[in-house]
């Protein structure tokens, strides 16, 4: 079995959605002085590699803690979008994978954006869906979508219309994954858990592919 880390470390000083706090983490006990090392952390629910929830967006909809547990891991399909100069990723860019799709629990899209992780090139020109595409996923019957980038909508989006749309239809969305070149093409099998937080309309997750 091999397992491919797909996710960014959670640090201070890491890129975060504009407005967003970084994460904060101090060290309160050491070992010299305590006997133990120990540290305090403070970070957004939509830090790093990240679960959007169905209530994130959604009024009354349901949160990460609601959802079953199955709904965090399933078969995935790597949908490769790297070459394709676009800014938006269509519906006849998903019609020739119909099949793959159908028959997976996630699609994750790789538009090779997290290579921009750490720069200022990272918050905006990034493909996003769209709505077209996006109304036909949230028809098929996913868990949910993944992608590299920083959202599933453009960073200056008011309506949020592709995260309506997909966590409207219960789905889940993972941003900020990181790593997709070393995936296979062919299917694999895709966790994202959530920390347990009651309540959570998002959490940090450490996405994994396992190819066994």
């Amino acid at each position: 079995m091999k397992i491919i880390d797909l996710s960014h470390f959670l640090e201070s000083r890491m890129p975060v959605f504009p407005g967003a706090e970084p994460p904060a983490l101090e060290e309160t006990a050491t070992i010299e002085t305590d006997g133990y090392l120990e540290k305090k952390i403070t970070f957004n629910s939509h830090n790093g590699t990240h679960i959007d929830a169905p209530a994130h967006i959604v009024t009354g909809a349901k949160t990460l803690d609601q959802l079953t547990m199955d709904t965090f891991c399933g078969e995935a399909f790597l949908l490769s979008c790297i070459g394709a100069g676009k800014a938006v990723i269509d519906l006849r860019d998903l019609l020739p994978y119909t099949e793959a799709i159908h028959t997976s629990d996630f699609i994750i899209f790789n538009t090779g954006w997290s290579r921009y992780w750490g720069d200022d090139r990272y918050f905006s020109g990034y493909p996003v869906l769209s709505e077209n595409a996006a109304r036909w996923l949230a028809g098929v019957g996913l868990k949910g979508v993944g992608m590299d980038t920083i959202s599933a909508d453009t960073i200056d989006s008011e309506d949020l219309t592709v995260h309506h749309v997909l966590l409207g239809a219960g789905m889940v969305i993972v941003e900020n994954l990181t790593s997709l070149a070393a995936l296979p093409d062919r299917s694999f099998l895709f966790s994202c858990f959530p920390l347990k937080i009651k309540d959570a309309d998002g959490s940090p997750v450490r996405a994994v592919a396992i190819m066994s």
